[in-house]
């Protein structure tokens, strides 16, 4: 009989043998409150401050003393519990005991980094203002747009309403956490999603796999078998970062004389220009994270619609060691390979498909019909002037990762030839290909036709990628090229 851990009672919970399998996934949603609803909620993040404050005096006043510090979850919460009723303002004991988790947890997290040799590590000793705090299943209710918070004993009750309905049936939501961000207010409704099943002979196949190269200009890169591939397009990306960057270099300009010198007290002015740069700040965030939760799910989409029933990923966080100059650290700052991987191996679980990372080393230069290393080229296509092939350089990249056992190298023979498609339709491929027109009036790639599929991910809004800045210094609007379609809402 195999067990499932239950956060809220510390006791093993069974599982029936015959239900299928969950994974548990999380939505955010916002808030629609009042301005009392708004000092409530904010008054509850307030006290979880308080709670994570308590907890570090406590332990700062032991190693004076040179006593062992309370990290363990059990021990904090009869300390929560001697303090009695009361004394984080509304703030009930199931939200500080989230609190207590998520330091403990915290705690022995950086212990076994520092354990392991990593001296960078650190405990948790720095103050927060406003900790996200969590309930869990049977302490909340949940009635369609309406969530009622709880509350500490002897004061009203909290009812909010979300700003869109829960994209997860009732019985399955199994916490939801109260945070803030940019200076807003959301719930993390967290549900046990059971992964997808397939009618017979309609899901995915374990012997047929794909590869994925993760880059800058395309997030992902897909090959699969037959010779069918996939580019999901991430320039849209690209510009928010740096209309981001440029709107914020603007504002940093305009603010400069009105900023209070250290150890000043600022005036009304500048906390209002400080809630406007978090708001813009959360905006971007938002944008960003939807961005690539629409290319995982064009890629899923993509994979299932084939029968994939394998990824192999490559892992290019290798690097992130490497110190290219402070632009380019900037983009790899921007890229966020983690959160990508991370996504897409979320919603592969989620549709029964297995993700295997493996190193991405050397795909883009080397050539997959005579298996000999090609100088890496100019522009999105790849041209060898051994055999004379030639294709998109990430979908190359994809086909090779295809070929690589997990922990290991390739398994392909060399003399193996990998079909690819002949063209990709982008604007820039064959750009640099011999016979390939310069024309303003000619294509600017090689004649034929390709099986390759273009997908653009960007942030589910029908205008532009971009904001005018709060100064309202300039248009960030975006120019599209002829045939980019916008993204609308659905």
């Amino acid at each position: 009989m195999s067990y499932r851990w239950c956060w809220l009672c510390l006791m093993p919970r069974r599982r029936d043998p015959g239900a299928p399998r969950v994974v548990h996934r999380t939505a955010r949603v916002g808030l629609r409150v009042t301005s009392g609803q708004r000092r409530r909620c904010f008054g509850l993040l307030r006290s979880a401050g308080d709670v994570w404050a308590c907890v570090l005096e406590v332990n700062t006043w032991r190693r004076r003393r040179q006593d062992a510090p309370l990290t363990g979850y059990q021990e904090l919460c009869r300390e929560l519990s001697a303090s009695g009723p009361g004394t984080f303002g509304e703030l009930d004991s199931t939200g500080g005991r989230s609190v207590l988790r998520r330091f403990s947890d915290a705690w022995f997290a950086a212990a076994k980094r520092r354990k392991a040799g990593d001296v960078s590590a650190r405990f948790p000793r720095r103050r927060r203002g406003l900790v996200p705090v969590r309930w869990y299943h049977g302490t909340f209710t949940l009635d369609g747009h309406r969530v009622r918070i709880p509350t500490g004993r002897g004061t009203r009750p909290l009812w909010v309403r979300l700003a869109r309905e829960v994209p997860y049936p009732v019985d399955q939501v199994r916490s939801i956490t109260l945070l803030c961000e940019g200076g807003r207010l959301f719930l993390d409704v967290t549900a046990e999603v059971p992964i997808t099943v397939y009618p017979p002979g309609e899901g995915p196949d374990p012997a047929r796999v794909a590869g994925v190269d993760v880059g800058i200009i395309h997030p992902y890169a897909v090959a699969g078998p037959g010779g069918e591939a996939l580019l999901v397009s991430d320039r849209v990306i690209r510009a928010e970062h740096r209309m981001h960057l440029a709107d914020t270099k603007a504002r940093q300009r305009a603010a400069a004389r009105r900023a209070p010198k250290p150890g000043q007290r600022g005036s009304r002015r500048w906390r209002k220009y400080r809630v406007r740069v978090r708001r813009v700040e959360g905006r971007h965030r938002r944008r960003v994270r939807q961005a690539q939760h629409e290319a995982a799910r064009t890629v899923i989409g993509w994979a299932v619609d084939q029968r994939v029933g394998m990824l192999k990923v490559g892992d290019p966080r290798g690097v992130l060691e490497l110190s290219a100059g402070r632009r380019h650290n900037l983009r790899l700052r921007q890229w966020q390979i983690g959160r990508l991987l991370q996504v897409l191996t979320d919603k592969a679980t989620l549709a029964g498909i297995t993700v295997h990372l493996v190193d991405e080393r050397g795909t883009s230069s080397t050539c997959p019909a005579c298996r000999k290393r090609v100088s890496k080229p100019r522009g999105r296509a790849l041209s060898c002037r051994h055999c004379q092939f030639s294709g998109h350089r990430d979908v190359v990249a994809a086909a090779s990762i295809a070929t690589r056992t997990p922990g290991g190298g390739p398994t392909t023979p060399s003399s193996t030839r990998i079909v690819l498609p002949g063209v990709v339709t982008h604007r820039r491929v064959g750009r640099h290909l011999p016979g390939a027109g310069r024309s303003r009036r000619g294509p600017r790639r090689p004649p034929g036709g390709g099986r390759v599929r273009m997908a653009r991910c960007g942030p589910p809004h029908p205008s532009a990628v971009g904001s005018r800045s709060p100064n309202q210094r300039g248009s960030t609007t975006t120019h599209r090229t002829p045939g980019e379609r916008q993204w609308t809402q659905h």
